[in-house]
């Protein structure tokens, strides 16, 4: 047995225990604070791990305004990481990527705004703004150009590290969503890396 595959036993073994401070919780923990933080979630690492073991936090400061999709993304973010050790062994498909963003996005205000078509693909053009803007696929090319990077990718006999890495960059050429892109891609590379690597 290999280390990923050791790996892959603890957490779902862990994750059916409940039980504290293993590796299952310090993996939900570090992986919703850090995949949230870097979509802008203000959020510190202990009010995350709050939330996780008790489904309540502190404020660190008495004026400290918290946003509420930063917690309903937080504690979608713990659910998405169950679904993905529910399903890791699964074949990457359209409709597996489709509900990841539905359970990372319910509830928040994005899920009650037509905007972001929670629930479907990016309905209005978006872009990656990092330096100078990426663009991404057209909303009416977004289903064409997934399929086609989810056929490629599947219909590899050995998927390596590089195969998801290529995925992941393709994918967030996508940006397939109106919103949680970054974060639906991390829990991909999570997933396929646990189940191919």
């Amino acid at each position: 047995m290999t280390d990923i595959e050791k790996l892959k036993k603890e957490l779902i073994e862990q994750k059916e225990s409940k039980f504290p401070g293993n590796i299952y919780h310090v993996s939900q923990v570090l992986f919703a604070y850090n995949s949230n933080k870097i979509e802008g979630s203000r959020l510190t690492e202990e009010q995350t791990e709050m939330i996780f073991e008790t489904n309540s936090f502190f404020s660190d400061k008495d004026d400290e305004v918290v946003r509420v999709d930063d917690i309903m993304e937080t504690v979608n973010h713990f659910k998405l990481f169950d679904f993905i050790l529910d399903h890791v062994d699964d074949e990457l498909n359209k409709d597996m990527i489709i509900e990841m963003n539905k359970i990372l996005k319910k509830g928040t205000s994005d899920e009650s705004n037509p905007r972001y078509n929670v629930g479907g693909f990016k309905i209005h053009p978006n872009v990656i703004v990092l330096v100078n803007a990426i663009k991404t696929s057209k909303p009416d090319e977004v289903e064409k150009d997934i399929d086609m990077l989810i056929s490629n990718y599947t219909k590899q006999s050995k998927i390596t590290l590089e195969d998801i890495v290529e995925f992941h960059l393709r994918f967030e050429r996508i940006h397939p969503f109106g919103d949680g892109n970054g974060r639906i891609g991390r829990a991909i590379i999570f997933k396929e890396c646990l189940k191919n690597v």
